[in-house]
């Protein structure tokens, strides 16, 4: 089977290669690149598609432009997801904006995440998380209205001691979770939240929360600029003797 050929704009292909170059750590942290010219020579790309390679991956964080001396490479610190933890915001580097909270049928999966009958509800929390005054992603909550209607989960309001403690406290501690990774092209109302650099996909986290006997009391849809995070997977191998 012949292989696809890569359609993609000039341009895109060769940011695709300079970030793959950087993220293998072929060009560090301070690292001055070629000049226009030496990649204009390499590329066998015109003067135009080569700033324009250049200004995607300025966008994204990956260089940066010191007047007079060039482009450089940026001391650039991914966020990592930790798959096999559940991980709080550290203080002082992030914080959440509460954005709205109502009680709403959910979506399918949701629903289907929370094992809610047809029809039923669920109090919703959507939130965007800010670092550096920089939003890097929504967030939207979904609780069982049938039991957190009538709990502080319901009020647009910050919680004392975050979700965990309010569903602790009704009878529900969390025990398990289980994630849903997904990448896709960021809708409208995503790529302008997130100031999105044109072209960047978003990773779509679906997390569902279980309590004591495998009953979710929490699902929530998580949506990052994939330019900005990593996935950090860890593992326990488990060798067999023999």
């Amino acid at each position: 089977m012949p292989r696809a050929r890569d359609i993609r704009p000039r341009h895109q292909q060769i940011a695709a290669e300079l970030r793959d170059l950087i993220m293998r750590g072929e060009l560090s942290p301070g690292t001055q690149l070629p000049s226009t010219a030496q990649l204009v020579e390499r590329y066998g790309a015109a003067n135009a598609t080569i700033q324009h390679a250049l200004k995607a991956l300025k966008d994204e964080g990956f260089l940066d432009s010191r007047v007079g001396k060039g482009v450089y490479v940026r001391d650039r610190q991914p966020f990592i997801i930790d798959a096999s933890a559940y991980i709080k915001p550290e203080p002082g580097r992030f914080r959440y904006q509460l954005l709205n909270v109502d009680n709403v049928v959910p979506p399918a999966d949701i629903v289907d995440g929370l094992q809610l009958a047809s029809g039923a509800t669920a109090i919703v929390r959507t939130r965007i998380l800010v670092h550096d005054e920089q939003p890097v992603e929504m967030s939207a909550s979904y609780y069982p209205a049938e039991i957190a209607a009538n709990s502080s989960l319901a009020k647009a309001a910050k919680i004392r001691g975050g979700a965990p403690q309010v569903l602790a406290d009704l009878g529900f501690p969390q025990r398990t979770f289980v994630d849903r990774i997904s990448a896709r092209p960021p809708t409208v109302e995503e790529a302008e939240t997130l100031d999105l650099p044109d072209g960047t996909p978003v990773i779509r986290q679906l997390r569902v929360i279980y309590s004591d006997n495998e009953r979710p009391v929490e699902a929530s849809v998580l949506i990052k600029g994939a330019h900005l995070y990593e996935l950090l997977y860890r593992q326990t191998v488990e060798t067999e003797l023999g």
